[in-house]
């Protein structure tokens, strides 16, 4: 469950970023604009799919939309620190390199002790259905964004 968990958060921050550069090319929107449209379109998606209340809308979209706020951060946190291992090449010292793989190893606790952190929370909100089907429909998601992401690339 942690590894679906882990390999759909990076498949959409994966998807994002050519399809952010080419929306701000295409469309002359920026990121901020397009990301508030994809977290709508991520919103509206999993409310249908987890046949929402008004009520369970409401209160669970804005914690829903939080924890991948922190789980976003934590994921840039560590790819910064690779970012910069990298750009520094050979002349980065070996506890630089040290320091930068232990961050990438640990990210995935990291992630997995906010979604459980929430998941406290998401069970005063949804049932326990809804619970069990949160992450098929987060994977829904993200191959309905790879889709239309592929048809957009023909």
């Amino acid at each position: 469950m942690k590894k679906v968990a882990i390999l759909f958060t990076f498949l959409i921050a994966a998807l994002m970023l050519p399809a952010v550069m080419q929306a701000q090319r295409n469309f002359g929107r920026d990121r901020e604009s397009w990301m508030k449209e994809i977290q709508q379109y991520k919103n509206d998606f999993i409310a249908k799919k987890l046949e929402l209340t008004d009520e369970q809308r409401a209160k669970f979209l804005p914690l829903y939309n939080s924890m991948d706020e922190e789980i976003r951060k934590v994921q840039e946190e560590s790819e910064q620190l690779s970012r910069q291992t990298m750009g520094k090449e050979d002349k980065a010292t070996d506890l630089e390199y040290e320091k930068a793989a232990e961050a990438m190893y640990e990210l995935k606790g990291r992630e997995n002790a906010i979604e459980m952190k929430y998941f406290e929370e998401y069970k005063t909100i949804l049932t326990p259905q809804q619970l069990f089907k949160l992450k098929d429909a987060e994977k829904d998601f993200t191959r309905e964004l790879m889709k239309q992401h592929r048809r957009r690339s023909r």
